[in-house]
């Protein structure tokens, strides 16, 4: 390299050239250098839980998200908090499936026909399903206003159709949610899609934030604190004329499911008890959930449970903090 410069350069002047030249390359280096790996903040990934809008479902109470035994928490694809922001139920379509109604304009009245097909990634109907406490797959509907909630599992035909009646007595804009398992994947999904019924619409107000819900003679009462973004656990306890309940009854697979569904928008949140209940087994008065919320704000909960034969549903209004 020296032969090739004049004669009249001279070596200190060379090592000074070098040195700047040198100290150039090394800063434009630096900046293009990606960053070190232990000091990047990584992209989140948003990770949706099996079952329902966010990070628990099962923990089956833990949970249903998932209740399915499917595991929540930190499962390799982000924690927990990444899960509390997905939120299931607002889209129809997902994951290459697709909530498809035969009509989307519906009578009123107490028993109406529903019909629906769940389509997949190919377009046609999919007909295998695996079973979700012992159903392939749950319809829950209620209206916009978060009034005439049901839970009911539908009939599923050869061609992959399903039917169900409906209690549609009020008019107005009904959500419906298709919760289930596609044997392809072996994801639970939950999907969501509006139907109007004909008439006269007439809201009805969110009922107020309670720790009591009464039906049909049965006191319901919750305690826990419901927290944005992270694990909460709410303990529903039961009695009737006065008297705790030592006898509720399983019903598919626990003696509780528990629906919650944000007020604002309708994000879905299926959960179940931890502990599993098989036929012959009795519960209470207490049934414990854990779950995540994924924002704070309203939501409205339903809560389903079995005694003396009959299933009922608790329903009532939280305010989940930050």
């Amino acid at each position: 390299m020296v032969n090739r410069m004049q004669a009249g350069v001279k070596i200190g002047g060379f090592v000074v050239g070098l040195a700047a030249m040198f100290g150039v390359a090394f800063a434009v280096g630096s900046a293009a250098a990606p960053p070190d790996s232990k000091t990047a903040a990584p992209k989140p990934t948003v990770t949706p839980t099996s079952d329902g809008m966010a990070g628990h479902g099962e923990t089956e109470p833990a949970g249903e998200a998932e209740a399915e035994g499917e595991g929540h928490g930190d499962d390799g694809h982000g924690g927990a908090a990444e899960a509390a922001t997905y939120v299931s139920g607002l889209a129809a379509t997902e994951a290459g499936f697709t909530l498809v109604p035969a009509q989307t304009t519906l009578t009123r009245g107490p028993a109406v026909p529903f019909t629906f097909t769940v389509t997949g990634p190919t377009g046609k109907p999919v007909t295998e399903y695996t079973k979700s406490h012992e159903k392939d797959l749950h319809l829950i509907v209620v209206r916009r206003d978060l009034s005439g909630f049901q839970h009911v599992h539908p009939t599923r035909a050869a061609d992959g159709s399903w039917s169900v009646d409906l209690d549609l007595r009020t008019a107005g804009s009904w959500r419906v949610f298709a919760d289930f398992k596609p044997t392809a994947t072996g994801e639970t999904t939950t999907l969501g899609t509006d139907v109007t019924v004909a008439g006269d619409f007439r809201p009805v107000p969110l009922p107020a934030v309670t720790p009591k819900s009464t039906l049909e003679g049965y006191d319901v009462s919750i305690a826990g604190h419901a927290v944005a973004g992270e694990e909460s656990t709410l303990t529903f306890t039961l009695a009737k004329n006065g008297k705790q309940l030592a006898d509720l009854q399983p019903y598919l697979g626990a003696f509780g499911h528990l629906v919650s569904l944000r007020a604002s928008d309708l994000a879905y949140l299926h959960t179940h008890p931890a502990e599993e209940a098989h036929a012959g087994d009795t519960g209470g008065p207490a049934i414990e959930f854990a779950t995540t919320f994924p924002t704070p704000g309203t939501y409205r909960l339903f809560l389903d449970f079995q005694h003396a034969g009959q299933v009922h549903t608790a329903e009532f209004t939280v305010e989940v903090t930050k």
